[in-house]
């Protein structure tokens, strides 16, 4: 019996998580340590996930399958595609720079109360989200999966309403209460997604009489799996809804500015990140996989909500005055053109989507964590409370800049190379989407520059005068996510390698082709 290479990296985090939490309370610097070494001990295997996965071989690699609840058709299966293999990467990636971000996040309250803040449990959790992350990446049963998707908001729920932002203006009670605003609505919405998802869940099981991903698409194949046009459609709105609540998906956003406000910064990271790419890549994997010809019904409308989010994310975010709340509505338009790139059905469109989905977390995580940085110095969230930074902290404004250019998708950057496919792989299917989606580009630029000329030139205010550079924790945290940045803008190869086959197996799911280029021949 082969090594259990996709069980090994969830259950390494899983198992730290309970071995971190049951640190003795005065080991915190025990228990941060162990977190570190335990997510870069994932993040080996993750490489070794990577190294040993061959883009021209089976569509699923590494595969797991045994029996679990044999009553009920249930079996825990694992596998991971192309696709997969990115996004279980970047997630092991993120975490160790989200545990050294957070290092002092969960430290006792400097006010002079006597309340301490669980450090153990924070870096606890923070493990516990990466298990579930991955092992919904690598989950080929639907069952599975699906525990899997709800149980990541129990920890996600206590790391958003235990351990919120202390830059709040208010006082600590106001704080209090936003925070478990954030995480209630955060809550709702999503288990109400995931019981709209549950119910689709057991009707797929009543229609397809099993859970597996290969035994569904076998029964298609064969033409043994008999599902009404009716059916199908509504199955498929049980699972799109849920991944478009997880995305998120104009109009079922409004949870994340408030989840990513009241967050600390390395949590906001968690959440935009990596947490939400569970949804993005849930649509690839199970709607346009399950239900083919329903995706194909319900492209124009998820093409147009799409649309809206990317041009009504970026318009509020031009209006934000919280540094925070600007960064979680980009983020909206960001997922915005990852799902248009996935409903485009062009193999351009959906390898951007993917390529996206890596880029679009790096980039976050670089300026979320910077941002983190510069506000725990100020204790504000407010732009305006700023000014002048990059004469007293040139390293932290030039890193700041950098992220912020990543974000608006400039040429040389990450993001640019998927944001172009994806609208080129629009365009030639979608002449009109993909034009007004440019839109959202120059609004990006609007926001992103606007950010960083109202933070970091001009006068130095007074409350920023003595602001200290980055340190070298933070300059660790930093540089690996700006170099990646450069590199994957420079030479996305590397992905793009890894996600093209899956992305032409899900083509070939939903029975769509490339459209030829019409160009008219010379006379």
């Amino acid at each position: 019996m082969s090594f259990p290479l996709l069980t090994a990296t969830a259950a390494l985090p899983a198992v730290g998580a309970v071995a971190t939490a049951a640190v003795p309370a005065a080991r915190r610097t025990a228990a941060k340590w162990l977190a570190l070494l335990v997510s870069l001990a994932t993040l080996a295997l993750a490489i070794t996930i990577l190294v040993r996965f061959d883009p021209g071989g089976a569509r699923y690699q590494l595969t797991e399958s045994h029996a679990w609840i044999a009553d009920f058709g249930v079996r825990y299966e694992l596998g991971v595609d192309g696709i997969a293999v990115a996004l279980v990467a970047l997630t092991a990636l993120l975490i160790p720079f989200i545990v050294l971000a957070g290092w002092n996040d969960a430290d006792p309250l400097e006010t002079g109360s006597r309340r301490w803040r669980p450090t153990q449990g924070f870096f606890a959790l923070i493990l516990a989200v990466e298990a579930m992350v991955i092992i919904s990446f690598e989950a080929t049963d639907v069952f599975v999966f699906y525990i899997f998707f709800e149980a990541m908001l129990i920890p996600m729920y206590f790391l958003i309403g235990g351990f919120g932002d202390r830059a709040h203006a208010q006082g600590e009670a106001a704080a209090s209460t936003q925070r478990s605003y954030a995480a209630v609505k955060f809550l709702l919405y999503n288990l109400v997604g995931g019981l709209i998802m549950l119910a689709a869940v057991i009707g797929l099981y009543v229609v397809a009489g099993s859970f597996s991903l290969a035994d569904i698409a076998h029964a298609r194949a064969t033409g043994s799996l008999h599902m009404a046009t009716s059916t199908e459609r509504w199955l498929f709105l049980g699972f799109f809804f849920a991944f478009a609540v997880k995305a998120p998906l104009w109009p079922l956003h409004t949870w994340l500015p408030n989840a990513m406000q009241e967050a600390t910064s390395p949590v906001a990271v968690l959440i935009t990140a990596v947490v939400d790419k569970v949804g993005t890549f849930a649509m690839l994997r199970f709607c346009l996989q399950l239900f083919p010809e329903a995706s194909k019904w319900a492209t124009p409308v998820i093409l147009v909500l799409s649309l809206i989010s990317i041009v009504y994310g970026a318009l509020l975010a031009v209006g934000q005055r919280d540094i925070k709340r600007l960064v979680a509505y980009a983020s909206i338009s960001h997922f915005g053109f990852i799902i248009m790139g996935i409903f485009a059905m062009t193999s351009q469109g959906q390898s951007g989507a993917t390529l996206y989905m890596v880029n679009h977390g790096i980039s976050t995580a670089a300026l979320m964590l910077v941002a983190g940085f510069l506000i725990s110095r100020r204790g504000s969230r407010l732009i305006a409370d700023y000014g002048g930074v990059q004469k007293v902290a040139p390293v932290l404004a030039g890193t700041f800049l950098i992220g912020s250019l990543a974000t608006l998708s400039l040429p040389g950057l990450a993001p640019f190379v998927s944001e172009f496919l994806v609208l080129v792989g629009t365009f030639t299917r979608y002449p009109a989407i993909g034009v007004i989606a440019t839109f959202g580009i120059v609004l990006a630029a609007l926001y992103t520059l606007v950010l960083y000329q109202r933070t970091m030139t001009g006068p130095v205010k007074p409350a920023v005068s003595a602001m200290p550079d980055l340190r070298a924790r933070e300059l660790m945290v930093v540089a690996p996510l700006i170099v990646l940045l450069i590199f994957l803008g420079v030479y996305p190869k590397p992905v793009t390698d890894i996600v093209n086959p899956a992305v032409k197996q899900t083509m070939s799911d939903v029975h769509k082709t490339d459209p030829k280029p019409s160009v008219e021949a010379a006379k």
